[in-house]
């Protein structure tokens, strides 16, 4: 059911399908500008989720409250982003601390559970923010 409900908001959240006035789909028109940070919201509950992992196979409750702040942030960064594409500083903030503190956690331990995957997730995503600031602004 939940993944039927995805794939018709996918299907008309895309912007370039409602451009008709005259489209039979024109109730969906509120919502078809707005793209979705699917990538950012991916990440938020990456963050959000190793956290609570970390909290219940090692009962860390730092891991917990850093997993929850972390992911909510970047979560608010995806939302932001989800309603302008430019608005990227949340996300690149959050996404920055992660590298840094997840890369040095690697780095001094070697193991790519949980450290390694968080840096590299949090790298890939200042990256794609990156390309996100490289981008020409679009005009309406």
């Amino acid at each position: 059911m939940f993944s039927h409900i995805l794939f018709v908001q996918l299907v008309f959240c895309n912007s370039s399908v409602l451009q008709d006035s005259g489209s039979p789909f024109n109730i969906f028109a509120s919502v078809s500008n707005m793209s979705v940070d699917w990538v950012g919201y991916g990440y938020a509950t990456l963050i959000a989720s190793g956290g609570v992992v970390g909290y219940v196979k090692a009962g860390s409750v730092p891991s917990l409250a850093a997993g929850l702040l972390f992911g909510g942030l970047a979560g608010f960064g995806a939302y932001q982003t989800s309603n302008d594409p430019q608005n990227i500083w949340v996300s690149l903030a959050t996404s920055g601390a992660m590298t840094g503190i997840m890369g040095k956690r690697f780095y001094g331990s070697r193991k790519f559970m949980p450290a390694g995957l968080m840096a590299g997730a949090s790298l890939l995503m200042l990256g794609k923010l990156g390309l996100t600031l490289l981008q020409k602004p679009v005009e309406s």
